[in-house]
């Protein structure tokens, strides 16, 4: 498929995990990507492999709100043009509300929120050019909440309906933008769950599929939410999660 040749994309959280898949999913389907994240190396491992043409690296935090409008000045001046915005950029800090320091709260807040609002209002001009599209990467933790992690599911509880505020504001723009909500996924972030093999076993037991998922999987759902396929799709925070949002909660029936 070509469906985004010659589009201009840009991935936030690109080095690792869903940013990378994200990243390989484009660029396989046509698009120039511009991979944003704090750590060079990481974005340099994302890309190797990939045809250079296609790929433009670009170190930033954004966390930092200069450096997103910056991010967004520097590729709509180099490409004339600004076709899709992926935030997916996050950290995970566990810990109960009384638990979480004013430090860990604004740092979770800053990546995982800041950033969501910082990129989305500098695009949202140049998308309204081009007609294009933003797809925020949520979580199931934003539909409904775990334990120990007041200040993640906040930020991505927060990142849902800011979804569907913006969806709401600029529906007849020209814009769309959506969300994807994954499960645990097989990414770095999921290191410390891997580990435990009573944990992954745990989450196993509660995902009906019986498996965590794939970072391809959710770049697939970016790219179809993202692409012309979803022309009529527009507000809707998608669960992609081996149907963990199918259970109302309550443990297995099994006589």
């Amino acid at each position: 498929m070509t469906r985004f040749s010659g589009k201009i994309v840009i991935v936030t959280g690109a080095g690792t995990g869903i940013g990378a898949a994200t990243v390989r999913r484009f660029v396989d389907e046509g698009a120039k990507v511009v991979l944003v994240g704090r750590t060079l190396q990481n974005l340099e491992n994302a890309a190797s492999g990939l045809p250079e043409t296609q790929i433009v690296l670009h170190p930033a935090d954004v966390a930092e709100e200069s450096a997103v409008d910056e991010l967004i000045r520097v590729v709509t001046a180099q490409f004339g043009r600004l076709d899709v915005l992926v935030n997916n950029a996050a950290i995970f800090l566990p810990g109960a509300a009384a638990d979480v320091t004013t430090d860990e709260w604004r740092q979770v807040m800053a990546v995982n929120l800041d950033g969501v609002f910082f990129a989305t209002r500098a695009a949202i001009p140049h998308l309204i050019r081009t007609g294009g599209s933003i797809v925020n990467v949520a979580s199931a933790s934003g539909l409904g909440a775990d334990w120990n992690a007041a200040a993640y599911d906040t930020a991505k509880g927060a990142v849902v309906n800011f979804t569907r505020s913006v969806a709401l504001d600029y529906g007849r723009s020209g814009i769309r933008i959506n969300s994807v909500c994954p499960s645990l996924i097989d990414t770095p972030m999921a290191a410390g769950v891997k580990a435990s093999a009573e944990l992954l076993g745990k989450f196993e037991e509660r995902i009906p599929f019986g498996r965590i998922g794939q970072p391809s999987e959710v770049a697939a759902v970016i790219a179809f939410l993202a692409s012309e396929d979803a022309s009529f799709v527009h507000g809707v925070n998608m669960p992609v999660d081996g149907g963990l949002a199918a259970s109302n909660g309550q443990p297995a029936l099994y006589f």
